[in-house]
């Protein structure tokens, strides 16, 4: 096969391994998309305060329905932790909401077997009753104190701009006080789905995740449509013992972990490379771990350095390293023990040229879909300025709950995860030349406003509506805050503040302040 040869067959199979589950990927970030705007973080939140069995099965419950990628995963568990949420309920949440979600799932049955998918979720109890067992017992407690001491005072010195008389209004809110409610928390589940804005906000999640995962996405199906065409079925007997029973099977599972670290691919994106592995002879158990182990792959293991401290991170990848290893060993023995065999290796990857069958019928199906929500997206309402879009990956973030922030060019940018943060960090102009918001402003920041102050309602302090990093919502009115106590008091009893404070207006569609007595900031 020539050089050119080799790469048109590579790029063959990368373009139908992505047909055959363009369906699956659509339900399932749909899916994903709806779930993240109907389901309240703050009540998350409340509900992880401590690791037993009980909080475990919410912890897991929560990161199935908060699927994402790996990277905004880790992100959403730093920030519970932080806020109050036990240290091995919020690995639990990050271990459930990369690795036993519905996309996943789909994706592991279409390309090498419903035993696969099946696997997924046996696996991922079996590795959360684990991690429940082990995590309290091989991290102490003072560890874990000193790393959420350290997170939140970051926040309060970001939170607090460092100086000001009324830096300890920032500091009161903190733990588990900050952020307990967000916008859409006062209205009714039922309210919300029933509203075009619930559905706009869903649209938004959808396209922002498939936004945030699409290098993934790319890099695992171009790499694993190489693998499967260019490298040798010999290659990776060479690299995986087989013949030899119990010890090839551990072998397995412990090498699968290895090369998901060194493979950089996270998310649905390690699937295809999953299928390249089965094909190539590796073990049943050794795909399972493979497939779990996109949570410590080497750029998630230095954030979990920055987040946690270097001993704690070491010994949640010694931790993590052997659980996702024994869930796969399990799995394997298990269903040889009950009689579920394995799926038959395939010759090919993927049977490639199109076909008039039911993959085609649901992907044709599936584009319209998409067409729909990409409509939604496109004309859904921003002007309560909730959201803001990520200028590095593109995701849609909730400003109330962002993970991270920045400013820049005296305008304020928020980030689903440190990680993005950093890179914004490291050369803004990378991502102001290139990413805009719907309004032409530079995506992320909410400079559109103006810039115009704004009266906290508690405390009487002048607030920069562009730069406030808290606000919140009151009868369809916007209100902003020097700091996350005042929020929290005036989420309390907000009446008792309304009937002194004025805040903000808008007028002529820039917003100003209010004529003393006049009510909030309508949006």
């Amino acid at each position: 096969m020539s050089f050119f040869g080799g790469v048109w067959h590579g790029l063959d199979e990368a373009f139908f391994m992505f047909w055959e589950t363009l369906w699956a990927l659509v339900l399932g970030f749909g899916l994903s998309g709806a779930v993240q705007a109907f389901v309240s973080r703050g009540e998350m939140r409340k509900a992880l305060g401590d690791h037993r069995p009980a909080t475990l099965g919410k912890a897991s419950f929560f990161g199935v329905i908060s699927s994402s990628c790996s990277y905004a995963s880790s992100a959403l568990a730093k920030s519970l932790f932080a806020r109050g949420a036990d240290f091995t309920a919020a690995m639990v949440f990050m271990i459930a909401s990369t690795n036993l979600v519905v996309e996943l799932g789909i994706v592991l049955w279409l390309l090498i077997g419903w035993q696969f998918a099946l696997a997924e979720f046996v696996g991922g109890a079996i590795m959360i009753v684990l991690l429940g067992l082990v995590v309290p017992r091989v991290i102490p407690q003072s560890w874990i104190t000193e790393a959420r001491d350290r997170l939140n005072a970051d926040t309060v010195q970001a939170s607090a701009g460092g100086a000001g008389p009324h830096a300890h209004h920032a500091m009161a809110g903190m733990g588990m006080e900050l952020e307990d409610s967000g916008p859409d928390e006062h209205q009714s589940l039922r309210q919300r789905i029933r509203s075009r804005a619930g559905w706009g906000d869903a649209s938004g999640y959808t396209i922002s995740d498939l936004t945030m995962v699409r290098k993934e996405l790319v890099i695992g199906f171009v790499t694993a449509g190489f693998l499967a065409a260019l490298v040798p079925t010999g290659f990776w007997r060479s690299l995986f013992l087989t013949g030899h029973g119990f010890w090839s099977s551990l072998e397995n599972v412990v090498l699968g972990p290895l090369l998901a670290i060194i493979s950089f691919v996270c998310s649905v994106g390690n699937v295809p490379l999953a299928a390249a592995l089965w094909q190539g002879g590796i073990s049943f158990g050794g795909v399972v771990s493979f497939v779990f182990a996109d949570l410590i792959t080497l750029p998630l293991l230095s954030i979990y350095r920055k987040y946690f401290g270097t001993a704690i991170t070491l010994r949640l990848l010694a931790t993590f390293w052997a659980t996702m290893s024994i869930a796969g060993l399990a799995v394997e023995y298990l269903f040889r023990a009950i009689r579920i065999s394995d799926p038959v290796r395939p010759r090919i990857a993927v049977r490639t040229g199109f076909e008039w069958n039911y993959t085609t019928v649901l992907n044709i199906l599936a584009l319209l879909a998409f067409a729909v929500i990409y409509w939604l997206y496109r004309h859904r309402d921003t002007s309560g300025h909730r959201y803001a879009k990520d200028p590095v990956c593109g995701m849609q973030v909730e400003i109330e709950h962002a993970p991270a922030t920045a400013r820049e060019g005296g305008a304020q940018y928020w980030f689903c995860s440190d990680h993005c943060q950093h890179r914004f960090t490291a050369d803004p102009s990378r991502y102001l030349t290139t990413a805009t918001g719907s309004a032409g402003e530079p995506a992320g920041s909410l400079d559109r406003i103006g810039g115009q102050p704004a009266v906290d309602p508690v405390c009487g302090m002048t607030v920069n509506v562009a730069s406030a990093e808290h606000a919140a919502e009151h009868q369809g009115t916007r209100y902003y805050f020097c700091g996350a106590g005042c929020r929290a008091a005036f989420l309390t009893d907000p009446e008792s503040y309304l009937t002194q404070a004025p805040a903000v207006a808008p007028v002529g569609g820039v917003l100003k302040p209010n004529a003393p007595g006049d009510p909030g900031a309508r949006q």
